[in-house]
């Protein structure tokens, strides 16, 4: 009975701390400056980490310390293959020709432009944690026990707390929207709606020590509107929804998930699809235009590339997004690696394996760019607006613009793919004289 009232006695001060200097002050939004100081004496912490590191390696090891993401496993010729062909031909087909395909074809077998944007960012340097392929740790008998300290940190006080807050956070989001659900629909309802889904945000924000900068709040989504962003983690709809609310659209799920989906569609308008009707395009396009028509209805958010990508890149967008009409609210999404990795590949870990490693990491810090709004110009197809936003949001966010399409992530390339660039090259052959 001792043991009994003591675990309950440390569980109601537990509760009543958590409640009182993190989830109140969330609740409102206010700040204490736990997080701020906490913070500082991380960056503190892996500056000198990064200096030890230095000191310790006993031959210069420059590699090391440089990131991999700007020199790759190979050297790659940049040359176009118009150029390229053009230099090697001259009058008729040679057999050594054939050399420049095979050059490219080793290339993408040893490091494509794809997968490698599926796979973890690499870290300029180590920041602590167990995601590096060089065994930092065993450098000084101080850092092995500094690493040792931030392991015991993570998982002993870092992760119940976490995990206390996403409870709380669930727990209050899926209470406060089913009560929100019963009122009849008028203006109140939409204020408590918005309430209940900014405040349930916040908490989930700090259950993730998340530190997020947005920018340029001026250009912020507004009703009516379709807000479209790069995609690199489920928490992104978590990091929007805490500095305003949104209008989910998805695929109906069960589970947990399930659960909070048909908790929240009854305070808030959002547009859940089952699995027979998300492949139907018409009836998808049509729910969305009847949903961006009413100018008194959160603005839609959207991830255009329809997979995560490593936070290093933004691949192509699916042009659905983009027939819908109305205006576009494009939004930069770029996490700071060096506090934790917020990446999910969803190819090698499950959601729980995901979550785990992002509540022991050390925090979620990220910037967000609100961008200027784009309509659809006149004479512009849709690939084409797609195309534009997506440039507009890789400039904004410092990321790698590719033409790809992320479902190469689980699909092979298509066909399509490979005879394109056998009629390209059957055109060059012609245009260059080689076949006459």
């Amino acid at each position: 009975e001792d043991v009994g009232s003591a675990v309950a006695w440390v569980g109601a001060v537990w509760l009543a701390l958590v409640l009182a200097l993190i989830v109140l002050p969330s609740a409102l939004g206010v700040s204490l400056g736990i997080s701020e100081a906490y913070m500082w004496v991380l960056v503190k912490t892996l500056e000198w980490a990064t200096i030890r590191i230095e000191k310790g390696v006993k031959k210069p090891q420059p590699q090391m310390l440089k990131s991999p993401a700007a020199n790759g496993i190979i050297e790659r010729d940049e040359t176009p293959m118009e150029k390229e062909i053009a230099r090697l031909h001259r009058v008729d087909f040679e057999f050594s020709d054939i050399f420049y395909f095979c050059r490219k074809g080793f290339e993408a077998i040893v490091e494509d432009e794809v997968t490698q944007r599926f796979s973890s960012e690499e870290l300029v340097s180590w920041n602590l944690l167990t995601r590096t392929n060089v065994n930092f740790h065993y450098i000084s008998l101080r850092l092995t026990v500094v690493w040792v300290i931030g392991v015991i940190v993570r998982y002993c006080f870092l992760l119940p707390l976490r995990f206390t807050l996403a409870a709380i956070g669930i727990t209050s989001m899926i209470v406060g929207t089913t009560m929100v659900g019963q009122l009849p629909n008028s203006s109140v309802k939409n204020y408590l709606s918005e309430v209940v889904h900014l405040t349930c945000s916040r908490i989930l924000v700090r259950a993730l020590s998340g530190t997020i900068h947005y920018h340029n709040k001026e250009n912020k989504p507004q009703k009516g509107g379709i807000c479209v962003a790069n995609h690199t983690s489920p928490i992104d709809a978590i990091i929007l929804t805490n500095d305003g609310c949104y209008a989910m659209v998805g695929q109906v799920h069960g589970g947990l998930m399930g659960v909070i989906q048909r908790a929240t569609v009854k305070a808030c308008p959002h547009v859940w699809f089952e699995r027979s009707e998300i492949k139907d395009r018409h009836l998808v396009t049509k729910r969305l235009r009847e949903h961006v028509a009413d100018k008194s209805k959160l603005p839609i958010l959207i991830f255009p590339e329809g997979t995560c990508i490593n936070n290093t890149s933004v691949m192509m967008f699916k042009k659905g997004s983009f027939e819908i009409g109305g205006t576009i609210y494009p939004v930069a999404i770029k996490y700071d690696p060096q506090f934790g990795d917020a990446f999910w590949n969803s190819s090698k870990y499950n959601i729980v394996s995901y979550l785990l490693r992002l509540m022991t990491s050390w925090a979620i810090v990220c910037n967000v760019w609100y961008m200027p709004p784009m309509v659809r110009k006149e004479g512009e197809d849709a690939v084409q607006f797609a195309n534009r936003v997506k440039s507009a949001i890789a400039r904004q966010g410092g990321l790698t613009e590719l033409p790809w399409d992320g479902g190469l992530k689980r699909a092979k390339v298509k066909d399509t793919f490979r005879e394109e660039q056998q009629k390209n090259y059957s055109k060059m052959l012609v245009r260059n004289g080689s076949i006459g």
